[in-house]
């Protein structure tokens, strides 16, 4: 019998059309039975925060300071031509429009699937954030040295 393929993608980037990229591919390979994990760091936290827009989480006022300029899932911007917060709605509603799936969808689809969320403990510790902080389907939060063990043997993509 052979070895169930895998991947693993860190999501480095909190841009909307990175977050879509990246639940795209997560989905897809989970389609065709992949083992994947998707580890979280950085601005890619905010995909996977509970509160879906702007709110001070966090610990101490810098944190929070920080944590409410990053938002959350619903304030996520284009990584290019954002224009103030205006692209993202309207490559959403392209999306809708055209009949493709959005990046809430895509998460849905990645967690029905049963894709692995993890988050960055470094990022975390920086940030101030804690697992409470994130959608229950982050499994935990680890750091390099258990995300490099999950992700051995498979192929690993950063976005």
């Amino acid at each position: 019998m052979a070895e169930k393929k895998k991947l693993s993608i860190i999501v480095f980037s909190g841009d909307y059309d990175k977050a879509f990229a990246a639940f795209t591919i997560a989905s897809g390979a989970a389609a065709l039975d992949y083992e994947v994990n998707l580890f979280f760091t950085f601005f890619g936290l905010n995909i996977i925060k509970k509160r879906r827009g702007r709110w001070p989480l966090g610990k101490g006022f810098r944190a929070r300071f920080f944590g409410f300029l990053l938002g959350g899932r619903n304030v996520l911007p284009l990584s290019r031509l954002n224009f103030a917060g205006l692209s993202p709605i309207l490559l959403g509603n392209l999306a809708k429009k055209r009949k493709v799936a959005g990046v809430d969808e895509l998460i849905d689809a990645s967690i029905k699937l049963g894709v692995n969320f993890y988050a960055c403990e470094t990022a975390g510790v920086i940030l101030g954030l804690e697992k409470k902080d994130f959608i229950p389907e982050v499994q935990k939060i680890i750091g390099i040295a258990s995300f490099l063990k999950l992700q051995e043997g498979g192929a690993t993509l950063f976005i």
